[in-house]
C-alpha cells in the first residue's frame, strides 16, 4: 500500500471543490456497603490501531449491532489495489470490519474482491443496520459504472451490490444511508447530474431519483446523508449553493418535494456558518442539531428548528477548542450532544461535549499516538460509553503518519458494590 493517509489532505480538498458542566450532588445517607466513586475524568482508551492490513483510514462513525459488536468501514486499506479517480494514484480499496468493545477487530470484507471493482471501492461513509438485521452502506467508487454503490452486508461478511450508479443517476457517493419508516432507504450522492442527488432504495435495489439539486436555489453537493424527522420528512444539508452559495439545510418529503429551510451566510461575516459537512440530528426537544466546516473563521454548532430558525450555538477556535467538525453531533443518554473536530490544543483533533443551550467542553484532545485527524462522528454504546475512529495517528503501520484508530472515551462514572463495579441506583 502506498502510505494511503497522505491522501488525507488532499480528498478533503476536493469535497471542497468539491463535547462538562458542573455536577450538583446531593450528598445522601446510604448503606455502608453501597459506596459511590468521585466522577472520574473522561478515559480514552486505543482499541485498535489500524496497520493497513486489516485498513487504513476510516473517515466514518461506527454502528453498533444488536450482537453488541461495533461496525465500520476504513476508506482504504485491505489486499487489493484501486486507482482513484481523477488522480491515478495507487491505493488499496477500503474494507468493512467488526470490533468488540474490548477491542478485537476482523476484516469482514476487502473491497475490489470482484473483477474491475464492481463490489465498489473507497467506502467513505458509514454502515447502518436495517430492520433485517443487515448492514447497509455506500461506496464512493467503483461499481459496474466506476461511480459508486450500495451495498448489503451480512454481520458475517457476505457483500450483495443492491445498486451501482451510473452518472445520471448520481455519483461519487460520500454519504450513508438512512432506512425510513417505510422500510426503504434514503440518501444523497455528491455529483451525477448536475450538483447531486436524493434517492430512494428499496432493500432489493431498485433505485429512484427523487431529487436533483440546483446550484444558485436549492444548493449543490450534499456530502451529508439524510434523516428522518418525526413529521416523516427527511432533512439534509448541501455543501455549496444555495442563496449565498456556501450550503443549505433542507427538507424533502418522502415523495421528492424539496423544501430549502436555510441557506448559510445569511448573517453579515457569515457568523451563522458556511459549507456543512456533516448531517443534521434532531435532539429530543424537536429540533435539529448540525455543524458547519467554516463561517466565522473555524466552523459552528448550530440549533435549527423544524420550520428553518436557525441559532448558532458555538463558534470554534482553532488551538484551543478545534477548529473544522467534519462530522454529525450525537445525542448522549444525558442530553448533552457529542462530537468531534480538528485542531485543538495538540493540533490533532478534538472530542467534545455542548449542552443544547451552547456550553461546550473539550472532553480529550489527540496528540497523534493516539489518533490524529478527526473526521468521524461517535456512537454510543449500548454501556455508556462512546466510541469512535480516528482517520491518522496510531500505531504507524505501512502508512505515514498512523493508519487511524478505533477508540473508545468513557465518561461513565464506576459504581462499587460489595467492591465490584456496577449500578449506581440504590437498594430498595
Amino acid at each position: 500500500m502506498n502510505n494511503p493517509t497522505q491522501h488525507g489532505s488532499w480528498i478533503l480538498g476536493i469535497h471542497g471543490r468539491v463535547a462538562g458542566a458542573a455536577l450538583a450532588l446531593a450528598i445522601m445517607l446510604v448503606p455502608a456497603f453501597l459506596t459511590a466513586e468521585s466522577a472520574q475524568a473522561q478515559t480514552l482508551t486505543t482499541l485498535h490501531s489500524f496497520d493497513g492490513t486489516d485498513g487504513a483510514s476510516p473517515y466514518a462513525a461506527l454502528v453498533q449491532d444488536t450482537d453488541g459488536n461495533l461496525y465500520g468501514t476504513t476508506l482504504y486499506g485491505g489486499p487489493n489495489s484501486c486507482t482513484y479517480p481523477g488522480i491515478g494514484t495507487i491505493f488499496s480499496c477500503g474494507t468493512v470490519f467488526k470490533i468488540t468493545p474490548s477491542g478485537t477487530l476482523a476484516t469482514l470484507y476487502n473491497f475490489c474482491s470482484q473483477s474491475g471493482c464492481t463490489d465498489g471501492q473507497f467506502p467513505y461513509a458509514g454502515l447502518i443496520q436495517g430492520s433485517d438485521g443487515n448492514l447497509y452502506g455506500t461506496t464512493s467508487f467503483g461499481g459496474a459504472n466506476g461511480d459508486g454503490t450500495v451495498f448489503r452486508i451480512t454481520p458475517s461478511g457476505t457483500l450483495t451490490t443492491l445498486h451501482s450508479f451510473a452518472g445520471t443517476d448520481g455519483a461519487a457517493v460520500y454519504a450513508g444511508l438512512v432506512q425510513g419508516t417505510d422500510g426503504n432507504f434514503y440518501g444523497t450522492t455528491f455529483g451525477g447530474p448536475a450538483n447531486g442527488t436524493v434517492f430512494k432504495i428499496t432493500p432489493s435495489g431498485t433505485l429512484t431519483t427523487l431529487y436533483t439539486f440546483c446550484f444558485s436555489c436549492t444548493g449543490a453537493g450534499p456530502y451529508a446523508g439524510l434523516v428522518q424527522g418525526t413529521d416523516g420528512n427527511f432533512y439534509g444539508t448541501t455543501f455549496n449553493g444555495g442563496g449565498n452559495g456556501v450550503g443549505t439545510v433542507f427538507t424533502i418529503t418522502p415523495g421528492g418535494t424539496l423544501t430549502t429551510l436555510y441557506s448559510f451566510c445569511s448573517q453579515s461575516g457569515c457568523t451563522d456558518g458556511a459549507n456543512p459537512y456533516a448531517a443534521l440530528v434532531q435532539g429530543t426537544d424537536g429540533n435539529f442539531y448540525g455543524t458547519t466546516l467554516g463561517g466565522a473563521a473555524n466552523g459552528t454548532v448550530f440549533k435549527m428548528t423544524p420550520g428553518g430558525t436557525l441559532t448558532t450555538l458555538y463558534t470554534f477556535c482553532y488551538g484551543c477548542t478545534g477548529v473544522s467538525p467534519y462530522a454529525a453531533l450525537v445525542q448522549g443518554t444525558d442530553g448533552n450532544f457529542y462530537g468531534t473536530t480538528e485542531g485543538g490544543t495538540n493540533h490533532d483533533g478534538t472530542i467534545f461535549k455542548i449542552t443544547p443551550s451552547g456550553t461546550l467542553t473539550t472532553l480529550h484532545s489527540f496528540d497523534g499516538t493516539d489518533g490524529a485527524a478527526v473526521y468521524a462522528g461517535l456512537v454510543q454504546g449500548t454501556g455508556g460509553n462512546f466510541y469512535g475512529t480516528t482517520a491518522q495517528g496510531g500505531g504507524s503501520g505501512n502508512c505515514s503518519g498512523g493508519c487511524g484508530t478505533v477508540f473508545k472515551l468513557a465518561t461513565a462514572t464506576p459504581c462499587r458494590r460489595y467492591g465490584r463495579e456496577g449500578s449506581c441506583r440504590l437498594p430498595h
